[in-house]
């Protein structure tokens, strides 16, 4: 019961950041959501980019061995 009645007297902090302390933090929160975009940019574009020019490569190769012996591009 004296706990509930302390908690619920607790005064604010009055706690101040100053301009440097804010921009300080939000640059640091926005570095790491670009982190995050950049990490998932490299775990997921990438391999589809490579899977698609693989791709793009065999078809390539296969569309030149269908052709022929005399065939000249």
């Amino acid at each position: 019961m004296s706990g509930a009645l302390l908690l619920s007297s607790a005064t604010p902090a009055l706690a101040y950041i100053g301009p440097g302390g804010g921009l300080s933090a939000l640059g640091a929160i926005l570095a790491l959501f670009a982190a995050a975009g950049l990490a998932l940019v490299g775990f997921v574009w990438f391999p589809i980019k490579r899977m698609r020019a693989a791709r793009h490569k065999a078809r390539q190769q296969h569309a030149g061995a269908s052709d022929g012996p005399g065939h000249k591009n």
